[in-house]
């Protein structure tokens, strides 16, 4: 009776959440050696049995055992942190088998950041999916912006090669009408009628051929004005350090669940946090500098009330 009187429900709840997590590193783990074995195994069936190998002998559908072979070759040689052997803040310690199904999307070299920058032990299926989504969209438009600048200043180089050559010639049109106009002083000193007039025709169509060149270096400048190089957005997030002040906090707010009015502060927290996170993201895809501006003014507005309330 001593013993059960001197045991919570939050030491309970400790007990519960340590099995649930041994039992999913367990189930990951298990997850990663069959599919290394199936990996074996498909080697060894011939050509076109493969999906009746799989339906009779393991009872898998070929969706099931691709997953299986796909996780143990992304995740197969991070199987000793899920046995004990790294700390336990290795990403992979993080994930469940659902999670990291989910997370083959995303490349290996972002995997790891992509996990340590999200809650997971919070975060629901759909919600880990939505969060893929979005980093696939915020990926797809910077990839789309950087596109259209490197065309724009492909575009740029262009016209500059355009002026120059233009400029060339300019050059050109002027020492013609400079040589022109002295061919001319000296056939008009030697009365040479039949030169001048030659000459003047000369003059008089290099000088066109000059402002008709300067026109156009005028309008392929102007043109270049009219169009600025877009550079990529730059996508806003929570600072590092105000991130870890969060996460600080959060772990501070889960210790105090003893008291109903505290667990009640960590629901509203939490949110707010998701809620910011969210803000930051969609303030992110607002394209009208004006609107956003506006809009980022009324979340410091809030922020300094919120600051003052405290």
């Amino acid at each position: 009776m001593n013993e059960l009187s001197t045991r919570d429900r939050n030491l309970i709840a400790l007990e519960i959440k340590n099995i649930k997590e041994q039992t999913q590193k367990i189930f990951l783990l298990s997850s990663i050696e069959i599919g290394k074995r199936l990996v074996e195994a498909k080697k060894l069936v011939p050509h076109g049995e493969w999906g009746n190998w799989l339906e009779h002998s393991v009872d898998y559908s070929q969706r099931t055992a691709n997953n299986l072979m796909k996780i143990y070759e992304e995740y197969g040689q991070d199987t000793i942190a899920l046995k004990g052997g790294f700390d336990e803040s290795q990403a992979i310690a993080k994930l469940n088998y659902t999670q990291a199904v989910a997370l083959l999307s995303i490349p290996s070299d972002e995997r790891e950041e992509f996990i340590n920058q999200h809650d997971f032990e919070s975060m629901s299926t759909r919600e880990l999916q939505q969060a893929i989504k979005e980093k696939k969209e915020l990926e797809k438009q910077l990839k789309i912006s950087e596109e259209n600048a490197k065309r724009e200043r492909h575009d740029k180089e262009e016209f500059q090669k355009k002026v120059k050559k233009l400029e060339e010639q300019s050059g050109k049109h002027e020492d013609e009408i400079n040589d022109l106009k002295e061919q001319l002083n000296v056939a008009e000193n030697t009365g040479d009628e039949g030169e001048v007039e030659r000459l003047s025709s000369y003059l008089q169509s290099a000088e066109e051929s000059l402002k008709e060149s300067r026109m156009k270096i005028e309008k392929l400048e102007l043109q270049l004005k009219e169009k600025p190089i877009e550079v990529p957005a730059v996508i806003e997030k929570i600072p590092e350090e105000i991130q870890k002040e969060l996460e600080g906090l959060r772990k501070q707010a889960s210790t105090q669940l003893n008291d109903d009015n505290i667990a009640k502060f960590k629901y509203c927290f939490d949110s707010l946090v998701k809620g910011f996170d969210e803000i930051l993201t969609t303030l992110s895809n607002i394209n009208d500098p004006q609107s956003s501006t506006k809009l980022k003014k009324a979340v410091k507005g809030l922020l300094s009330k919120m600051d003052a309330e405290l």
